[in-house]
């Protein structure tokens, strides 16, 4: 995969937007852990006052930060990229830069529970915004729930519940061609699966904290879209609301992007295994990843997607007590609510049975842990239900 330095990917990773003879020499950038940026005199800070770009304050900018951006832009195929705090500092920052008082979103039923909030309670309380929230089974349902006063589309595919997968290269097509924005989180995939951007889509957001850092000491989030749309976003949301990354985590951040093509590969190649373990257990009623044959939407899957990550669901032959079971019993595979880090996380997400889902409904992140191991772990834990 070349870009046009000429780069291959892990290259770029390891080298994109640095200068280490601006710093010494250093193989790691330092981290600017500063609040501020002092000038000389006067004409010099008026200077950088009407100068884009010019470190002034790390609210703004700061380049520990701007590294990092411009490594996930160049990796995502956008001109620009702004970190922000958190994944919902992204998502709610490029929401509100396309909408205005009395506009209606599309969504999905099934993307990030805080996002349905925002989106369902907060803005429609707030600002008179109205969300329509779909099904996500054909990408049909998308174009069909468009009013005359939607201005944005806010999609995830694959889907976070059972990773449904859609036709972004159609939306997008449709989304312009009626003056519509979209929007889409990318965290499942990475910019290594899958480039909604190419395909037509105008924003794109990441829990950075999933696998694009990968360690599970980190919590951010990033949009990548066009020059216009992400000034547009920091000048307004992003200055106004403070949603900013520190430096620190910047760094972090930087670290893991150097290794995500192979964290990838092992999160793959152990998640498509253990699918197949599971898809053929006789206490397994449906495996949900895009990767397997028997996935609804995998030939679409296969056209859109460059790989697969290590997360998944599946529903198990139990009751809710039994499924419990399940998740008590495993070993290796900790209960916890976020993923993409390096280790193997487990979920029930039926809870106590108030969210409409299957009782046995249960979602894997799958980590970097020999995956034999891993298939053992399950197996025991199935044989107790």
């Amino acid at each position: 995969m070349k870009n046009n330095n000429d780069m291959a990917l892990e290259t770029m990773l390891a080298h994109y937007g640095e200068d280490r003879f601006n710093y010494h020499g250093s193989v790691i950038p330092p981290i600017f852990q500063t609040s501020l940026f002092t000038f000389e005199n006067m004409e010099a800070i008026s200077r950088a006052f009407s100068t884009p770009g010019s470190y002034l304050y790390t609210r703004g900018l700061n380049p520990t930060v701007e590294i990092a951006e411009k490594k996930i832009a160049w990796l995502e195929g956008g001109e620009k990229a702004k970190l922000f705090s958190s994944g919902m500092g992204a998502i709610t920052a490029s929401i509100l830069n396309f909408v205005q008082t009395g506009d209606h979103i599309v969504a999905l039923k099934t993307v990030y529970g805080p996002t349905i909030k925002f989106l369902a309670d907060y803005l429609a309380k707030k600002f008179n915004i109205t969300t329509t929230f779909i099904d996500a089974g054909h990408t049909d349902n998308v174009l069909a729930a468009v009013q005359k006063n939607t201005t944005l589309i806010y999609l995830e595919s694959p889907t976070s519940l059972v990773f449904e997968v859609l036709n972004l290269a159609e939306i997008a097509a449709f989304a312009r061609q009626h003056q519509i924005a979209t929007i889409i989180d990318n965290s499942w995939a990475t910019p290594l699966y899958q480039k909604p951007l190419a395909m037509g889509i105008d924003v794109v957001v990441h829990s950075v904290s999933k696998y694009l850092s990968g360690h599970s000491d980190v919590v951010a989030g990033v949009a990548i879209a066009s020059n216009k749309i992400i000034e547009a976003i920091f000048e307004a949301e992003h200055a106004l609301l403070g949603a900013k990354i520190a430096p620190l985590e910047a760094w972090l951040i930087l670290r893991g992007l150097r290794t995500l093509p192979v964290r990838m590969k092992q999160h793959s190649d152990s998640a498509m295994q253990l699918a197949l373990y599971l898809e053929n257990h006789p206490k397994v009623k449906v495996v949900n990843y895009p990767g397997l044959p028997s996935h609804p939407q995998y030939l679409l899957a296969k056209q859109q997607l460059q790989g697969y990550s290590g997360l998944f669901s599946f529903i198990l032959d139990a009751d809710l007590t039994k499924t419990r079971r399940f998740v008590d019993n495993l070993k290796y595979f900790k209960i916890g609510v976020s993923w993409g880090g390096f280790e193997s996380l487990v979920l029930n997400l039926a809870y106590d049975g108030n969210n409409n889902v299957p009782a046995g409904l249960v979602r894997v992140s799958v980590g970097l842990e020999n995956v034999e191991d891993l298939k053992a772990d399950l197996d025991q834990a199935l044989k107790l239900i």
